[in-house]
């Protein structure tokens, strides 16, 4: 029995999650639940799963959450709240696997300390590679943890990997949608506005994952996370844009033998791999050979999306670069859905704020999350200043 921290347990990816622990009753259980700032949702999880401890985001909603389960007759389920509250739900002794699936570096420390505690990983949450994967994976190699991506990409790769040794690898191929922009002229790039770029062609995702999509930085994130994951150099991680994305992901190896993993669009798969590894339990997520048909493979266009050629530029770097391509992204999209920039100004405002990165490498989650505060104000004061111009 597998008894589960679920860190985002009210976002998509921790429902689909507690979806699949309802599947497999024998094999999953719920021990911690850390839900952000979901209270409704938070109340009804813990009702149905009656966890050991839940967690939410600020003092204020856990102590709203705490009344509504005591007038529920609910007293077994200890709530905590923020940061602290996350890390405690990783490292209770009870659990011994964690879903890291908390938007942003905000589940950094919680997953840190998980990998501390030697708790497996299954990471759904890019951002944390992204920003502390050089440390993450340090420490999780040190400890003998494993960490099992649950993104379709490197779950895909990951899968593939499986058939021979990392010598083997010559490359991996991350496939990309290539979102809605994928044939727009680049003279109307400036004048795309929120609601067309949230209208992806192949899934529904939050906001900022989305506008991300549409950037084609969401596939330079997963780059990085790429290197990290798979101890990569950025010259063996491929972008293909592959429009009916029916393809998740591709290894090749020395032999010209190429591998590719192909299964329905359902994030239920590949958390059940990573929950269930090294088994494959028998599911009802079966993939129809028809969509098949076609199959189309593209060079993705660098001059048309330029987010992903900075994140390659921020993978050779590394240190402080991912980090503040992770920071001003965020910064940038939301001003971007704020109508406060263009859409070409996301990525302006990511070579602005890189361009005035330092080249140090953290060494300590503390120093990672100091050097995300300075990127972000870094990305405010550019995104201001377009602002101005304008």
């Amino acid at each position: 029995m597998k008894r589960l921290a679920i860190l985002g347990s009210t976002g998509s990816i921790g429902q689909s999650t507690l979806s699949i622990v309802e599947s497999y009753p024998d094999r999953f259980s719920v021990a911690t639940l850390a839900a952000g700032r979901n209270i409704d949702s938070a109340f009804e999880q813990t009702l149905r799963w009656h966890p050991r401890l839940v967690s939410l985001a600020t003092e204020e909603l856990a102590s709203e959450l705490a009344s509504r389960l005591r007038a529920a007759g609910i007293t077994d389920t200890e709530v905590l709240w923020g940061s602290g509250g996350s890390v405690a739900c990783a490292t209770h002794p009870d659990v011994n696997f964690v879903v890291s699936a908390i938007v942003g570096v905000a589940g950094l420390e919680a997953t840190h300390a998980a990998i501390l505690a030697g708790k497996p990983i299954g990471l759904a949450n890019k951002e944390c590679m992204v920003a502390a994967g050089e440390i993450l994976t340090r420490t999780a190699r040190a400890g003998n943890v494993p960490l099992l991506p649950i993104d379709s990409e490197h779950n895909a790769i990951h899968q593939c990997m499986r058939v021979g040794v990392a010598a083997e690898v010559k490359q991996i191929w991350l496939t990309a949608s290539g979102g809605p922009f994928r044939r727009l002229p680049l003279a109307d790039f400036d004048c795309i506005t929120p609601e067309q770029a949230l209208k992806h062609p192949t899934w529904v995702m939050g906001r900022r994952i989305t506008i991300d999509s549409a950037t084609m930085l969401n596939k330079g994130l997963e780059v990085i996370e790429a290197c990290r994951l798979f101890d990569l150099p950025p010259s063996q991680v491929r972008v293909t844009v592959h429009p009916q994305s029916t393809v998740h992901s591709l290894v090749e190896y020395v032999d010209g033998s190429i591998l590719a993993q192909i299964s329905v669009t359902d994030m239920r798969l590949p958390i059940l791999y990573a929950l269930a590894y090294p088994e494959r339990p028998a599911s009802n997520l079966t993939f129809n050979l028809a969509a098949l048909s076609q199959l189309d493979f593209e060079q993705p266009d660098f001059a048309r999306f330029p987010c992903l050629r900075l994140a390659y530029e921020a993978a050779q770097k590394g240190g402080e670069h991912p980090i503040a391509l992770n920071a001003a992204d965020e910064v940038a999209v939301e001003a971007f859905l704020d109508r406060r920039i263009p859409f070409n100004g996301i990525p302006r405002t990511i070579e602005e704020v890189l361009e005035r990165t330092p080249t140090s490498h953290p060494e300590t989650i503390a120093g990672v999350l100091a050097a995300d505060s300075q990127a972000r104000e870094r990305a405010r004061e550019a995104v201001q200043q377009a602002a101005t111009r304008v």
